[in-house]
């Protein structure tokens, strides 16, 4: 099943502390995860930053609102147990508990006043809710605030780079493989080749800083779908150089029969479309610039480990 949103953990984890026992938050994700029916995959998902566990970061946020609302404590660091409020409400069994309900605690009233007060997404069918609501923890809106900001960059990228001058993208390539640490300086690391005697290949890089391997690009500014015939062409291509390593770039796509037959070469043939192609560039700062940085910070528990 899909990870539950983390209002629908929190009755079954008030149950969890129903009999009196303190946990650490860690001793809290396995039966949970077991009580939801979640397979190894789905507990280990992570956030698209790759920073935390998504069922942790559920799990954890459906904890800290339930303690929020004096229905369990924190005694000592990293450690909840339930208290007399969160007993007389486990004898209850709500079905649910989300943040509407916890409203009815004055302390959790206190601290939304001081987080500001979820709201719902101002239509249900946005895909992407830059708002606390029941469904997202507060790390979940960020996340989902910069894929937005990533996605309509990449968008905003490729249109740039479709209006480029063809040999100015072969050299935006280059460009971007340099910074992506190969070859070393542009100098003795890489070349565009010319348009009018390319055969086929529109750059070379070297694989190391020593130039003991070479790799070939070919690059396309491309709306249409890359298919085979143009993968068989550049094949064809690294052969007459002798070469083992190429790289084929476009700003469009490629269709299946394409990458099927990069795979079947014996040459070493890295397909990049051009969704990858602008995540690169983002990734390696080609044609872009860092605006703002935000600092997500959490509390340093050693600092206030008792000695």
């Amino acid at each position: 099943m899909p990870i539950p949103e983390f209002n629908k953990i929190k009755a079954p984890a008030l149950q969890l502390f129903a009999d009196g026992k303190e946990r650490r938050i860690s001793e809290v994700f396995s039966p949970l995860a077991k009580h939801f029916g979640l397979t190894e995959d789905e507990q280990n998902e992570l956030l698209p930053s790759g920073t935390q566990r998504r069922w942790h970061n559920r799990a954890d946020w459906a904890c800290y609102d339930l303690f929020r609302a004096g229905l369990l404590s924190r005694p000592r660091r990293g450690i909840y147990v339930i208290t007399d409020a969160g007993k007389q409400l486990a004898a209850k069994n709500p079905e649910v508990i989300d943040r509407d309900f916890l409203m009815q605690y004055p302390e959790f009233v206190r601290f939304t006043q001081l987080t500001g007060k979820p709201k719902e997404p101002k239509s249900k069918n946005a895909k992407t809710s830059l708002v606390l609501t029941e469904q997202t923890t507060p790390e979940e809106v960020l996340e989902n605030a910069h894929q937005l900001v990533q996605a309509n960059l990449q968008k905003e990228l490729l249109e740039n780079v479709a209006r480029m001058d063809p040999y100015k993208f072969e050299q935006l390539v280059v460009d971007l493989l340099l910074a992506m640490g190969y070859g070393g300086s542009r100098e003795e690391a890489a070349r565009v080749t010319k348009a009018s005697n390319d055969e086929g290949i529109d750059g070379i890089i070297n694989e190391d800083r020593l130039g003991l391997d070479v790799i070939y690009i070919q690059a396309k500014r491309w709306q249409n779908t890359v298919g085979r015939r143009e993968i068989q062409s550049f094949v064809g291509a690294l052969a007459g150089q002798k070469a083992q390593k190429g790289i084929f770039i476009t700003t469009s796509d490629f269709a299946d029969t394409a990458t099927v037959y990069a795979k079947s070469v014996h040459q070493k043939v890295i397909l990049i479309d051009g969704e990858r192609l602008a995540a690169l560039m983002i990734e390696h700062n080609i044609g872009v610039s860092r605006t703002h940085s935000y600092d997500v910070k959490r509390i340093d528990g050693d600092y206030f480990e008792e000695v």
